[in-house]
């Protein structure tokens, strides 16, 4: 029997269309959040430990994704009534309430995303996609299962891509370059008129580094 084909989305697709069933109701993505940002993010199983601090550190930071305008949806291979006993869990026992849905996957849809990796085995991988308001893949983040996600990294590449459709290319560890700190960098110069241009306009080291303040 051929091994199921693994496929995913790449940087600038357009997120595959799921009908699914979640914690609360039914979705259609990437349709029904249309216009929102939102990261839509796999874990292995429900009641592993890994997983509950990751769900517990994504809900802590719930209301710095809403002043995003981005949505959080979870996801696991785990049945609907499986998803809700462990929110309540979570609820009863540790005092957290999950805001947000998590979608009740089949393997057809895992397999749709890549979050199946048959080398890791049945359970998903921990797949972070991050898709903005017309429905495309902006960023992509594969953990395997015995690695915890460091949620304040998503936040700041959600905040980066944001700033970066507006402003300018993000330097490494944005707000707190070693170099620039939050400031933003300038695409490079196409012409040697426009070199000169930048080099008297603005901040550089050289012309092809060239960077200005960011605005707020």
């Amino acid at each position: 029997m051929e091994d199921a084909k693994v496929s995913m989305p790449l940087l600038g697709d357009r997120f595959p269309e799921l009908k699914v069933q979640t914690t609360h109701g039914p979705m259609n993505l990437p349709a029904d959040l249309k216009g929102k940002w939102f990261v839509f993010f796999s874990h292995p199983a429900d009641f592993t430990p890994v997983c509950t601090t990751e769900f517990v550190a994504f809900q802590k930071r719930y209301a710095e994704f809403e002043a995003l305008g981005c949505e959080l949806v979870g996801m696991s291979v785990d049945q609907v009534f499986s998803h809700i006993k462990w929110v309540q869990w979570i609820k009863s026992e540790l005092d957290v309430e999950i805001s947000f849905p998590i979608v009740a996957a089949n393997d057809a849809v895992a397999m749709k995303l890549g979050m199946l990796h048959p080398g890791k085995g049945s359970n998903t991988v921990r797949a972070v996609f991050i898709v903005d308001p017309e429905g495309k893949v902006r960023l992509i983040m594969y953990y395997p299962q015995e690695i915890g996600r460091n949620m304040d990294e998503i936040v700041r590449t959600v905040k980066a891509l944001q700033v970066s459709d507006k402003q300018g290319a993000i330097p490494a560890g944005w707000p707190r370059n070693e170099l620039i700190g939050d400031r933003v960098i300038i695409p490079p110069a196409t012409s040697e008129k426009d070199a000169k241009k930048r080099m008297e306009e603005h901040e550089c080291y050289d012309w092809w580094f060239c960077h200005k303040e960011l605005k707020k």
